[in-house]
C-alpha cells in the first residue's frame, strides 16, 4: 500500500498547532505562525550541531568531571575513572547506569543521528517508518545523558565537610552538559519528513 505524504498533496503542516494548509500559505490560518513545508536548512544545521557535540564529547571524557579535595589533596576523576572506581567499590548497578547514560547513550545518539542524516541526504531508506521510529527513540533518550552531570551537581551540593572533604565540578562537567544540550537541539533541528520525501522520490 502506497503511503501519501502531505507534501505530495500540496499541503504543509504548521510547526506550532500542526494544522494542514496549502503550500502557498505563508502563515498558519489557525495560529498565525510562519508556514514552511520543511524545516529550512535542517540537514546542514543538524550536521553542524552534531560536529559541535562530537568536539565537546572529547574534553568531556578526557578532562576531570569531578575533583575531590580531601585533607588538602586533590584527586580528579573522569567519567570512565568514576565508573571504574564504583566497580571497585562494589557499586556495579550505579556504575552501569552512569556508563550507559554517560558513554553508551551519547555514542548511540551520535551514530543514529549521523545515519538518519545520511539516509535523508543520500539514500532512500528501505523502511521510512522504522527510520522515523529510530528518530523518536533517539530524541527521547538523549536527555538522559545528563545523569552524570546531575550526580556531580548533587554531590557538590551535599558533600562539603569543611576542610576535610569537598567535591568540586571539573571542566568536563561543563563540556558534557554543553554536549548534551547541543545534541538535543540537533535532534530537534532534524526534520524526519525528509525521509518520507526520499520514499516519494523512489515511488515516482
Amino acid at each position: 500500500m502506497k503511503r501519501t505524504t502531505a507534501a505530495s498533496c500540496g499541503m504543509s503542516s504548521c510547526h506550532v498547532c500542526y494544522k494542514l494548509a496549502s503550500q502557498s500559505a505563508h502563515q498558519c490560518p489557525r495560529c498565525g505562525a510562519s508556514m514552511h513545508q520543511r524545516k529550512p536548512g535542517s540537514l546542514q544545521r543538524t550536521l553542524a550541531l552534531l560536529v559541535t557535540g562530537c568536539l565537546l564529547y572529547i574534553p568531556a571524557n578526557l578532562l576531570p568531571i569531578m575533583i575531590t579535595d580531601q585533607l588538602g589533596s586533590s584527586e580528579p576523576s573522569t567519567i570512565i575513572g568514576g565508573v571504574v572506581l564504583l566497580v571497585q567499590l562494589g557499586s556495579i548497578p550505579v556504575a552501569g547506569v552512569i556508563f550507559i547514560a554517560s558513554v553508551m547513550v551519547p555514542i548511540s545518539k551520535f551514530a543514529a543521528m549521523y545515519y538518519l542524516c545520511w539516509c535523508a541526504a543520500k539514500e532512500a531508506p528501505s523502511n521510512a517508518l522504522k527510520m522515523s521510529k529510530l528518530y523518536r527513540i533517539t530524541e527521547f533518550i538523549g536527555k538522559w545523558s545528563m545523569v552524570d552531570v546531575f550526580v556531580v551537581a548533587i554531590l557538590v551540593a551535599l558533600v562539603s565537610l569543611g576542610g576535610v572533604l569537598v567535591i568540586r565540578p571539573g571542566a568536563a562537567a561543563m563540556a558534557f552538559a554543553g554536549m548534551v544540550m547541543v545534541t538535543m537541539v540537533a535532534a530537534e533541528s532534524f526534520d524526519p519528513r525528509l525521509l518520507w520525501d526520499k520514499m516519494d522520490d523512489v515511488n515516482e
